[in-house]
């Protein structure tokens, strides 16, 4: 028997699940018409800053140095912990990860589901405390979150086209020296939101330009229970499950790979979620 939860809105028309699958109730309206529609807003008061071919994509100054190597010590240390006493964090999958080890020696790309402010802390317990570098867009770095954002490896995609060549220099680097690299496809975080939204290209476009693997990860929800009640306003708890991974053709033309890789990992997602009927394609041209 399939749950159907149409009357939770436009964005969840005919969005099915499988029995056991739990789907929070949303506290905001999500659009059904864009599901690109940024709904985070920028916390505190805008810097100044262009993100163009001046601005430093990756940072190599002993300073980003130091702070980058605290947040994550941090990260591993406190939020890893606090992530499993505030979210009850399981993990599903995780043996795919150290199974497929060799074929990541080169690097891969992991992707996920936006929809939570932790999901990237979710998607770093999941890769087995590896490290991971993330392209974001580029406003969210000039508000008050802006400096979490860069020491944690979040990579400005750039405003504007003299920044693209600086940009891509610096991909080019981390991918010759075989780090690992997550992106967000839908693009924009909807909290709690348990439709799949559309994938944007470009994060696929990158793995068949750097012959990267690409694994597969979605965040689903469980009501909050036991002690776990007693805080956490009532937010679900959570679960992130960790796909096989999509190996990219690199024979093949890049406009055809790249869209039959979104195509296998958003698949992919929903069957790991057990969604059955999804209110969006794998894609919006």
């Amino acid at each position: 028997m399939l749950k159907d939860y149409s009357s939770f809105g436009p964005a969840y028309r005919n969005f099915k699940v499988k029995e056991e699958i739990y789907v929070p109730e949303p506290n905001v309206e999500f659009s059904g018409d864009n599901p690109f529609t940024k709904m985070a807003p920028i916390r505190g008061e805008l810097k100044d800053i262009r993100f163009d071919d001046s601005y430093p994509y990756l940072d190599k100054s002993l300073k980003f140095k130091i702070w980058h190597f605290l947040i994550y010590l941090a990260t591993w240390v406190a939020a890893f912990p606090l992530n499993w006493i505030r979210f009850g964090i399981r993990i599903k999958g995780r043996e795919r990860i150290r199974k497929n080890r060799k074929l990541f020696a080169n690097g891969v790309m992991t992707v996920c589901n936006h929809v939570h402010r932790w999901d990237m802390i979710c998607v770093l317990q999941a890769m087995r405390y590896r490290k991971a570098w993330i392209p974001m867009y580029a406003q969210p770095f000039r508000g008050k979150d802006g400096f979490l954002m860069k020491n944690i490896g979040g990579i400005a995609i750039p405003e504007e086209k003299s920044g693209l060549r600086a940009f891509d220099t610096a991909l080019n680097e981390l991918h010759s020296k075989k780090q690992w690299i997550h992106i967000f496809p839908e693009s924009c975080s909807w909290k709690f939101y348990a439709p799949l939204r559309p994938f944007k290209i470009g994060a696929f476009n990158m793995a068949y330009r750097y012959s990267l693997p690409i694994v597969p990860m979605i965040l689903t929800f469980r009501p909050r229970t036991g002690w776990r009640k007693l805080f956490g306003n009532g937010e679900p708890l959570i679960t992130i499950h960790v796909g096989d991974p999509i190996i990219p053709d690199t024979g093949a033309p890049r406009k055809d790979e790249a869209a039959r890789m979104r195509d296998a990992a958003h698949k992919a997602m929903l069957d790991m979620a057990g969604i059955v009927s999804n209110p969006w394609p794998s894609h919006i041209d």
